[in-house]
């Protein structure tokens, strides 16, 4: 799979951050190999999550007031 090398911006908490850049320096990488590398791992699990539309009502089911 060739490498698409966009930048984008990811925002996380400050003690996520904190893990993260630790655990880059213990395994010699950089923060976004793990990152990737992470999300390679999890991606089916996170995939199987339900989605924020699943739990929306349908417009024939909501009561009119």
């Amino acid at each position: 799979m060739p490498s698409d090398k966009r930048k984008q911006s990811l925002y996380f908490p400050e003690d996520y951050l904190e893990e993260i850049k630790k655990e880059s320096i213990r395994q010699d990488r950089s923060m976004s190999w793990l990152v990737q590398k992470a999300w390679e791992i999890s991606r089916e699990k996170i995939k199987a999550f339900p989605s924020a539309n699943d739990y929306l009502p349908d417009s024939e089911d909501e009561e009119e007031p």
